[in-house]
Parts: C-alpha cells; structure tokens; sequence
C-alpha cells in the first residue's frame, strides 16, 4: 500500500474559524546586492511595506499605445463573448479582460519588457511566470469597486500557490484621482496571513470576479489590520505603477465618476513556487485566471 505524503499548509485558510498565521516566507527573494532596476533604498521599503510605486514606468505614447489597445479588446464582440470576459452586473459594460498577454501582441510585449518582468525577477529571486494578466477597465458612473482581500489568500486557497513568492503589478493607462476607485492598500499588512473562515463553493470563481463573497475577511478583522497598518490611497498620471506583495491586504471603491480608472495589471510568480493541488477547493480555477503553465517569460 502506498501512503500519500503529508502535505504542509503553511497558510490555512477557509475553515470554520478566521485565523492569522505570521508570515512563514521572504518578502525579498533575491540576495542583498542583486542586480535589477530596483535600487535599494526602494526595496527597503517594498519590504517594509509591501509595496513601491514607479510614477513613469511607461512613457505617454505607451499609454496611447496600450489605451488603444483595451478599447479594442473590450469593443470587440468575439471578446465580449468570450468566457475571459467579466462583465458588470448593472451596466452590463466590460470590467475585466484575462489573460491578455495571449489575447494580444501589444501586451505579450509589456509583460515581457525588463521594466517590468526585471522587478519581478529581482523581488522574486528566480526566473518568473504569468500568473495572471488582465486589463481592469473600471469605466465611470458606477464600476464597482474590489472588496478588502489579499491575493494570496485567494491564489492559495483556490490556485494552490504554496508559498508567498509572487509580486503584482498595476499599471495605469487612465489617471488614478483619489475620486475614481483607487487602490487602497494598509502598509505592513504583507506580514501578517489573514485565514478566512467558510468553505469554497464550488465554482466560487464565477461569483467572485464580479463581487467577492468567500475569501472575505470579517469587519473585525479589517478593523484591526486598519488600525494596526493605516491606510494608504494611491493616485498618479497615467503610466504610473504600484508593485505589490501578494499577500497586502487592498481593495478599491465603486467608481461613480465620470472618469474611469483603467490598467494592465500582472501577476509574477516564481518558477520554483509553481501551482498545486489547491488547498482550500474542490479544484483549480481555470488556467487563464490561475496559470497551470508555468513557461518563464523570455
């Protein structure tokens, strides 16, 4: 008879009970002194935060670029349809696109710029894959907004990320005003593993995406974290860029606006921290909002 190794759960998570766990894992993954773009001042704070912001990652005509670029992917209708699509429940607008680095050349070639994969591999200390990719259009007059969450808990519970070794990114092609739904992220949460108490339903995914309901952390709690880390809202011009730590806790609000709040956003995550058997579902979510292709970017 053969007996199936134990497997360790650094990070429980979907119990009957909300549960905190330090963080186990390195923020920064890379050996003091690695080479990269990020300098190390900036790091010193990526670690002691969880996050850094570039104000030009790209340039203006980029963002012109890559603008035009989700306005004809969410004008298209075969992307409409397309089960990569999550669409507002109320206006029946386009909220987020997936997978797009394989939907489109123009943004293939984003994730694949050392500007933004060369962070990724200095925060991360390894070779990188596509965790995840997507534009988020958030269009104004009502684009819902991304309830309190860490990431992680997410990737973890229902992906099968073992360990924290993956780093976000949000580029903005629209500006980010403290009025249109902008990121808000408590500074120093990334330390601390947030286990969320509930089962997940089977296909929570489809539910999710449009307004998260499992994974969610208790008003008691978020109220501890926020009065523990404080809370920090972040605006900048278009082509600006916020990294951040898979396991921040963030969120944004609706946007009611005029304005929308557009941006490419990137999940890295290492090649040697590759997905598994999910620790809290009954099965993956599917490849093109968690990547069972673990292929480095070149």
């Amino acid at each position: 008879m053969t007996i199936a190794p134990v497997r360790t759960d650094l990070y429980p998570t979907r119990g009957v009970n909300e549960v905190t766990t330090p963080r186990e894992d390195p923020v920064l993954w890379s050996a003091p002194g690695a080479p990269g773009p990020i300098v190390p001042s900036e790091l010193m704070e990526f670690e002691r935060d969880g996050f850094l912001t570039v104000d030009e990652l790209i340039s203006q005509d980029e963002v012109a670029l890559y603008h035009a670029e989700l306005d004809r992917l969410i004008a298209d209708p075969a992307v409409r349809a397309d089960e990569r699509s999550i669409i507002e429940p109320k206006s029946q607008d386009v909220r987020s696109v997936f997978e797009v680095h394989k939907l489109s050349e123009i943004f293939a070639a984003l994730v694949r710029d050392e500007r933004v994969v060369g962070r990724a591999r200095q925060i991360l200390g390894s070779d990188v894959y596509i965790h995840q990719s997507r534009i988020n259009v958030k269009p104004g007059f009502g684009a819902s907004g991304f309830y309190w969450h860490s990431d992680f808990e997410t990737w973890h519970a229902e992906d099968g990320l073992p360990n924290m070794r993956t780093v976000s990114v949000s580029i903005a092609l629209t500006e980010n005003l403290d009025t249109n739904g902008g990121l808000m992220i408590m500074p120093g949460s990334h330390k601390t593993f947030l286990g969320c108490a509930g089962e997940t339903p089977q296909d929570n995914y489809k539910k999710s995406l449009q307004m998260q309901d499992a994974g969610t952390p208790s008003d008691a709690a978020l109220t501890r974290f926020a009065d523990r880390h404080g809370i920090r809202l972040f605006t900048g011009r278009a082509g600006s860029a916020t990294w951040f730590d898979c396991n921040c806790m963030h969120g944004s609000g609706d946007n009611i606006t005029p304005y929308p709040r557009s941006n490419v956003f990137i999940v890295f995550n290492s090649v040697e921290n590759a997905a598994v058997t999910p620790f809290a579902a009954p099965v993956p979510r599917p490849s093109y909002i968690g990547a069972r292709d673990f292929t480095p970017v070149r």
